[in-house]
């Protein structure tokens, strides 16, 4: 079963990577839905940042408040350092399940990781294949602005948490240049799962 870790800055295309890479059989693993998943409401991840962090993290339904969570780590190497000891445990437990039942169901799969923190929690682990979505880091800063509506200070704070495009691009064994057109994107995917598929 081919293991492959998809991963790029927020904003990088990613996501639209690895859809395409499903619509061609890809198992695609999400990271970011495995968090949601592990932060549910009466799970231990949520306990344990309800005593880190306080109540105020707590929506009214229980649930975790993520933009008061965000508005509490983002912009604080400390705090965020507390997150990931709590999250990336459990993170890495989980999508390992889902690796094993992807492999259980059939081993010839393509298997996708989905992971936007690659370099900073998992990039030891043995991918046959790390896939980096590159676009510049003003690209993105553009993308989240226009796109998801966030102030520029917001953006800017969201790429400064994760590591530089240099660490990211280091660690790749392909780069797909999410620069351009999403039909660019997209030639892109696929020719990289004809490579994928015939190696």
């Amino acid at each position: 079963m081919p293991l492959i870790a998809l991963t790029g800055g927020i904003a990088s295309g990613k996501s639209t990577i690895a859809r395409r890479l499903a619509e061609h059989g890809a198992v695609v693993v999400d990271a970011d839905q495995i968090v949601r998943d592990v932060q549910s409401p009466g799970s231990p991840v949520l306990a344990r940042i309800r005593e880190t962090f306080g109540e105020e993290v707590i929506a009214a339904d229980g649930g975790l408040d993520r933009a008061a969570l965000g508005a509490k780590v983002f912009g604080d190497p400390d705090q965020l350092a507390r997150l990931n000891a709590i999250v990336h445990p459990a993170v890495r437990a989980e999508s390992q399940r889902r690796f094993e039942a992807a492999a259980s169901a059939d081993p010839s799969t393509v298997v996708v990781y989905d992971v936007p923190l690659l370099v900073e929690a998992r990039v030891d682990d043995p991918w046959d294949l790390i896939v980096v979505a590159h676009a510049p880091a003003e690209e993105r800063r553009r993308r989240l602005v226009e796109l998801r509506g966030m102030t520029a200070q917001s953006a800017q704070e969201r790429i400064d948490a994760q590591v530089s495009d240099d660490r990211r691009l280091a660690i790749a064994d392909e780069i797909v240049d999410t620069s351009g057109t999403l039909e660019q994107t997209i030639q892109q995917a696929d020719a990289l799962w004809e490579r994928i598929r015939s190696s």
